[in-house]
C-alpha cells in the first residue's frame, strides 16, 4: 500500500508536492502525470505532511496526514508583521503570578499548540510533564536546593559561578526563588538515545509553549536552576516519574500572571556578522 494518495479529478499536476517534498519522496509522471512514489522514497519519508499541506486543491492526501483530518489555514487570522513583531517583543518573564492555577483547558492548549513545534527529521520527540500545586512544587524545589548544596561542596566554583549555593540558601530561607510562586511546572523530556534531537526538540518546543501563554494571557519563565538540576539529579528525576531512559531537557513555571505590563524595555543591538 503506497503512503500516499491523489484525487486525480482534483490533481491540477502542479507538482507542488515533489517539488516541495524534503526527502525527494514524489516524483510527477505516474499514470495520467500524476505524483508518484519515486524509487525507494518510501523509505526516505519522515511523514512530516509538506505534500498534504501545499497542496492547493486539496488532491493530496498521507497516511500518517490524511487531508480530510488537516484544518486549512485561514490567512485572515495570520498577524500582520508589526503586530508579531509587537507580539514578541512584549513577551515577559513572568515572576510574579496569581495564586489561583490556569484551567486544565489551557494547559491542554498550550501544549496542543507546542507540539506543532519543529523538530528535526519530523522526529517529534518531546514528551511532557505537568507539576500542579504549592506543595508538590515545594517538594520539587526542595531537591533542586539539596542538589545545589551538594554540588556546591563538591565543587565550590560553582557558586562564584552559578550562584548555586547562595540560591540554595534563599530558598532554605522561604523564599521562592525557584518556582516563583506559580501553580505549575512543565517539564519537557525524551528519550535519551535520541541525543541532539531530543535536546533541540524540547527546547524549541518550549518556545512555542512559552508564546502560546503570552497569547492566552498566561505568564511563563524558564525555569533554568530546576533544568540545571534535572539533568544531573537522579532523585529529581525519580520524582519527576520520568519513563526509564528519558532525559528531562527544559522546564517552565506556568500560571497568571498577577501584574501587567505597559512597555517593552530596551534590549542591546544585535551582534551581526555578514559574510
Amino acid at each position: 500500500m503506497s503512503l500516499f494518495t491523489v484525487d486525480s479529478d482534483k490533481c491540477n499536476l502542479c507538482g507542488l508536492c515533489a517539488a516541495d517534498c524534503p526527502g525527494f519522496v514524489i516524483a510527477m509522471g505516474g499514470a495520467d502525470g500524476l505524483p508518484r512514489m519515486g524509487d525507494g522514497g518510501e523509505g526516505r519519508c519522515i511523514k512530516c505532511g509538506h505534500c498534504v499541506a501545499i497542496c492547493p486543491t486539496g488532491a493530496f492526501s498521507h497516511e500518517i496526514t490524511p487531508v480530510d483530518e488537516c484544518i486549512e489555514i485561514d490567512r485572515g487570522l495570520l498577524p500582520f508583521p508589526e503586530s508579531a513583531e509587537h507580539f514578541m517583543k512584549s513577551r515577559r518573564s513572568v515572576r510574579v503570578f496569581k495564586e489561583e492555577p490556569l484551567e486544565h483547558r489551557t494547559l491542554e492548549k498550550l501544549i496542543d499548540i507546542a507540539r506543532y513545534a519543529p523538530s528535526g527529521h519530523n522526529s517529534q520527540p518531546v514528551c511532557w510533564t505537568v507539576v500542579t500545586g504549592g506543595e508538590r512544587l515545594k517538594e520539587l524545589g526542595d531537591l533542586v536546593a539539596e542538589w545545589m548544596r551538594a554540588a556546591v561542596k563538591e565543587n565550590p566554583a560553582l557558586n562564584d559561578t552559578m550562584k548555586l549555593g547562595t540560591v540554595a540558601d534563599v530558598w532554605f530561607m522561604g523564599v521562592d526563588i525557584l518556582m516563583h510562586g506559580a501553580p505549575h511546572l512543565v517539564v519537557a523530556h525524551a528519550p535519551r538515545r535520541l541525543g541532539p534531537l531530543g535536546y533541540e526538540g524540547c527546547i524549541i518546543a518550549l518556545a512555542y509553549l512559552e508564546l502560546a501563554a503570552h497569547s492566552l494571557g498566561a505568564g511563563a519563565c524558564w525555569a533554568g536552576f530546576f533544568e540545571t538540576a534535572a539533568v544531573k539529579s537522579e532523585a529529581l528525576q525519580r520524582a519527576l516519574g520520568l519513563p526509564e531512559g528519558h532525559r528531562p531537557y527544559g522546564a517552565m513555571v506556568l500560571g497568571r500572571p498577577k501584574n501587567e505590563y505597559s512597555r517593552i524595555p530596551l534590549r542591546d543591538k544585535p551582534s551581526i556578522a555578514w559574510l
